[in-house]
């Protein structure tokens, strides 16, 4: 087929209109997942907040995310964004907090706890190899929501914390 001078035979939003051509917000989601640790519903949470600290939008975040190469830095207003969103993600909440003195006689069997741990990890693990694959983003939800039911915690990072130290 013939085109005129200069005209791609795509149209433009066929061509990604300039856009990375692989979605970057999953990719950035499961990256997040990989690295804090926490759920699918927590990461989505962390790169909206990240993104509204930044000031800019939240595909242009996972963007930069995704294509930043391993082991360097975001541009420094994104970067610092994203370590607050993750900080106060990770704040404990006063209902945490009094659960935590509240009710220390629930206290899992602790080879479960090492067992859902130790899956935890291993989720975190194929998700860093893969951030995008759909499989391996459902698997490291699915044991980030076991080790919070399991510990009696609200979030990831605290139902880590509570596993360790259980395991102490």
């Amino acid at each position: 087929m013939s085109t005129p001078s200069g005209l791609s035979p795509n149209p433009p939003a066929a061509q990604g209109a300039g856009r990375h051509p692989v979605p970057s917000t999953p990719r950035a989601i499961g990256m997040l997942m990989a690295r804090i640790p926490c759920s699918a519903r927590d990461a989505r949470r962390i790169l909206a907040a990240a993104a509204d600290l930044a000031d800019v939008p939240v595909d242009d975040l996972a963007l930069a995310i995704t294509t930043t190469p391993a082991g360097s830095l975001l541009p420094t207003r994104l970067e610092r964004a994203l370590r607050h969103a993750v900080e106060a993600a990770h704040t404990p909440t006063p209902a945490s907090e009094t659960h935590k003195q509240t009710n220390p006689a629930l206290v899992p069997n602790a080879a479960r706890t090492e067992e859902a741990l130790t899956r935890l990890r291993g989720c975190q693990a194929r998700l860093a190899t893969t951030p995008d694959d759909p499989a391996a983003i459902r698997a490291m939800d699915d044991a980030a929501y076991t080790l919070c039911i399991l510990m009696g915690r609200a979030t990831t990072a605290d139902a880590i914390t509570a596993a360790e130290n259980q395991l102490t």
